[in-house]
Protein backbone atom coordinates (compact mmCIF):
# COMPACT_ATOMS: atom_id res chain seq x y z
CA UNK A 1 0.00 0.00 0.00
CA UNK A 2 2.48 2.28 1.06
CA UNK A 3 4.77 1.44 -2.29
CA UNK A 4 1.10 2.59 -4.09
CA UNK A 5 0.82 5.61 -2.51
CA UNK A 6 4.53 6.41 -3.01
CA UNK A 7 4.16 5.71 -7.07
CA UNK A 8 0.86 7.85 -7.04
CA UNK A 9 2.53 10.96 -5.37
CA UNK A 10 5.84 10.63 -7.77
CA UNK A 11 3.17 10.73 -10.32
CA UNK A 12 1.48 13.65 -9.08
CA UNK A 13 4.81 15.85 -8.59
CA UNK A 14 5.90 14.98 -12.19
CA UNK A 15 3.24 16.08 -13.54
CA UNK A 16 2.20 19.17 -11.97
CA UNK A 17 5.91 20.40 -11.63
CA UNK A 18 5.44 22.55 -15.39
CA UNK A 19 2.85 24.33 -13.35
CA UNK A 20 4.44 24.85 -10.42
CA UNK A 21 7.82 26.79 -12.65
CA UNK A 22 5.34 28.51 -14.91
CA UNK A 23 4.50 31.96 -14.53
CA UNK A 24 0.70 30.63 -13.17
CA UNK A 25 2.05 29.04 -10.38
CA UNK A 26 0.74 30.40 -7.36
CA UNK A 27 2.27 33.24 -6.47
CA UNK A 28 4.11 31.67 -2.43
CA UNK A 29 5.62 29.06 -4.84
CA UNK A 30 7.21 31.92 -7.45
CA UNK A 31 8.68 33.72 -4.09
CA UNK A 32 12.38 34.25 -3.75
CA UNK A 33 12.80 35.11 -0.49
CA UNK A 34 15.80 36.81 0.93
CA UNK A 35 19.12 34.87 2.13
CA UNK A 36 20.08 36.70 5.14
CA UNK A 37 21.91 40.37 4.84
CA UNK A 38 25.52 41.36 4.93
CA UNK A 39 26.91 44.34 7.18
CA UNK A 40 28.27 47.21 5.45
CA UNK A 41 31.24 49.00 6.01
CA UNK A 42 32.82 52.41 4.83
CA UNK A 43 34.88 53.25 2.20
CA UNK A 44 36.90 56.20 0.65
CA UNK A 45 37.07 54.01 -2.57
CA UNK A 46 33.50 53.73 -3.80
CA UNK A 47 33.07 54.02 -7.15
CA UNK A 48 29.89 56.66 -7.24
CA UNK A 49 30.06 56.76 -11.12
CA UNK A 50 26.28 56.25 -12.94
CA UNK A 51 24.37 56.97 -9.50
CA UNK A 52 26.04 54.06 -7.73
CA UNK A 53 25.05 53.44 -4.05
CA UNK A 54 27.82 52.95 -1.34
CA UNK A 55 27.86 50.70 1.26
CA UNK A 56 27.28 52.88 4.86
CA UNK A 57 28.61 51.10 7.95
CA UNK A 58 26.29 49.91 10.35
CA UNK A 59 24.04 49.36 7.74
CA UNK A 60 22.81 45.95 6.72
CA UNK A 61 22.06 45.03 3.33
CA UNK A 62 19.76 41.82 1.74
CA UNK A 63 20.94 39.11 0.17
CA UNK A 64 19.32 36.77 -1.98
CA UNK A 65 20.68 33.34 -3.98
CA UNK A 66 17.32 33.36 -6.40
CA UNK A 67 15.50 35.37 -8.64
CA UNK A 68 11.39 35.24 -9.80
CA UNK A 69 11.07 33.27 -12.24
CA UNK A 70 12.16 33.66 -15.65
CA UNK A 71 9.15 34.06 -18.52
CA UNK A 72 8.00 35.18 -21.49
CA UNK A 73 7.84 38.56 -20.04
CA UNK A 74 10.29 38.87 -16.68
CA UNK A 75 9.39 41.86 -14.59
CA UNK A 76 12.75 43.53 -13.98
CA UNK A 77 14.21 46.86 -13.32
CA UNK A 78 17.43 48.00 -15.51
CA UNK A 79 20.22 49.63 -13.63
CA UNK A 80 23.32 51.62 -15.36
CA UNK A 81 26.42 50.11 -15.36
CA UNK A 82 29.88 50.25 -16.94
CA UNK A 83 31.91 47.46 -17.79
CA UNK A 84 34.94 49.25 -18.73
CA UNK A 85 38.02 49.31 -16.97
CA UNK A 86 38.33 51.62 -13.78
CA UNK A 87 34.65 52.38 -14.66
CA UNK A 88 31.92 51.31 -11.45
CA UNK A 89 31.67 47.80 -12.39
CA UNK A 90 34.74 46.43 -10.58
CA UNK A 91 36.66 43.44 -11.99
CA UNK A 92 36.11 41.98 -15.28
CA UNK A 93 33.65 40.37 -16.27
CA UNK A 94 32.57 36.78 -14.90
CA UNK A 95 31.73 34.90 -18.43
CA UNK A 96 34.82 36.39 -20.25
CA UNK A 97 37.40 38.05 -17.88
CA UNK A 98 37.42 40.67 -19.95
CA UNK A 99 36.17 44.40 -19.92
CA UNK A 100 33.60 45.83 -22.04
CA UNK A 101 33.37 49.12 -23.45
CA UNK A 102 29.98 51.32 -22.84
CA UNK A 103 29.48 51.35 -26.13
CA UNK A 104 28.70 47.89 -26.31
CA UNK A 105 25.56 45.89 -25.57
CA UNK A 106 26.30 44.42 -22.69
CA UNK A 107 24.08 43.08 -19.01
CA UNK A 108 25.13 41.59 -15.76
CA UNK A 109 21.86 39.60 -13.94
CA UNK A 110 21.34 39.64 -10.39
CA UNK A 111 22.54 36.14 -9.38
CA UNK A 112 19.33 34.03 -9.42
CA UNK A 113 18.98 34.84 -13.26
CA UNK A 114 22.79 34.31 -13.56
CA UNK A 115 22.89 31.24 -12.63
CA UNK A 116 26.16 30.08 -12.52
CA UNK A 117 27.10 31.53 -15.36
CA UNK A 118 24.22 29.37 -17.38
CA UNK A 119 23.35 32.90 -19.07
CA UNK A 120 26.83 33.64 -20.32
CA UNK A 121 27.62 35.24 -23.31
CA UNK A 122 24.05 34.56 -24.39
CA UNK A 123 21.72 37.18 -25.60
CA UNK A 124 18.48 38.30 -23.77
CA UNK A 125 15.46 40.59 -24.98
CA UNK A 126 14.92 43.97 -23.28
CA UNK A 127 11.54 45.65 -23.32
CA UNK A 128 11.26 49.10 -22.42
CA UNK A 129 10.27 52.14 -23.15
CA UNK A 130 8.25 51.21 -26.34
CA UNK A 131 11.16 49.42 -27.62
CA UNK A 132 13.35 46.54 -27.78
CA UNK A 133 16.59 45.39 -28.17
CA UNK A 134 18.90 42.05 -27.65
CA UNK A 135 22.21 42.67 -24.91
CA UNK A 136 24.80 39.45 -24.56
CA UNK A 137 25.19 38.53 -20.51
CA UNK A 138 28.41 38.53 -19.46
CA UNK A 139 28.39 38.88 -15.60
CA UNK A 140 26.69 38.80 -12.89
CA UNK A 141 25.06 41.37 -10.74
CA UNK A 142 26.04 39.58 -7.25
CA UNK A 143 23.10 39.50 -5.02
CA UNK A 144 25.06 37.32 -2.44
CA UNK A 145 28.53 39.68 -1.85
CA UNK A 146 28.98 43.65 -1.83
CA UNK A 147 30.98 45.67 0.10
CA UNK A 148 34.33 45.05 -0.54
CA UNK A 149 37.01 46.17 -3.25
CA UNK A 150 35.66 43.13 -5.81
CA UNK A 151 32.16 44.52 -5.67
CA UNK A 152 33.68 48.20 -6.13
CA UNK A 153 32.23 48.66 -2.25
CA UNK A 154 28.93 48.53 -3.88
CA UNK A 155 25.80 46.85 -1.75
CA UNK A 156 24.90 43.09 -3.54
CA UNK A 157 22.04 44.02 -6.12
CA UNK A 158 18.61 43.02 -5.48
CA UNK A 159 17.71 39.90 -6.61
CA UNK A 160 15.88 41.50 -10.01
CA UNK A 161 18.19 43.56 -11.70
CA UNK A 162 19.53 43.70 -15.45
CA UNK A 163 22.61 45.79 -15.06
CA UNK A 164 22.72 47.38 -18.66
CA UNK A 165 25.63 49.46 -20.44
CA UNK A 166 25.42 52.63 -21.49
CA UNK A 167 24.51 51.24 -25.28
CA UNK A 168 21.80 49.26 -24.20
CA UNK A 169 20.03 52.43 -22.51
CA UNK A 170 20.47 54.49 -25.69
CA UNK A 171 19.55 51.90 -27.49
CA UNK A 172 15.81 51.88 -25.48
CA UNK A 173 15.90 55.60 -25.82
CA UNK A 174 16.28 56.51 -21.89
CA UNK A 175 18.50 58.81 -20.06
CA UNK A 176 20.95 56.47 -17.68
CA UNK A 177 22.50 59.07 -16.03
CA UNK A 178 19.42 60.87 -15.54
CA UNK A 179 17.51 58.39 -14.21
CA UNK A 180 19.42 55.67 -12.86
CA UNK A 181 17.04 52.92 -13.09
CA UNK A 182 14.35 52.15 -15.44
CA UNK A 183 11.11 48.92 -15.79
CA UNK A 184 12.31 46.48 -18.34
CA UNK A 185 10.79 43.51 -19.21
CA UNK A 186 13.15 41.03 -20.55
CA UNK A 187 13.35 37.59 -21.97
CA UNK A 188 15.98 34.85 -23.40
CA UNK A 189 16.29 35.23 -26.85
Amino acid sequence: MANIFMLALATYFLLAQPYLLSANAPRFLAECKPKGSIPGKDSQNCNTENNSECCKAGQFYTIYDCSPPVTTNTQATMTLNSFAKDRDGGYPSKCDGKYHADTEMVVALSTGWYNNGSRCNRNIRIHGNGKSVLAKVVDECDSLHGCDDEHAFQPPCHNNIVDASQAVWDQLGYKGDEVGEAPITWSDA
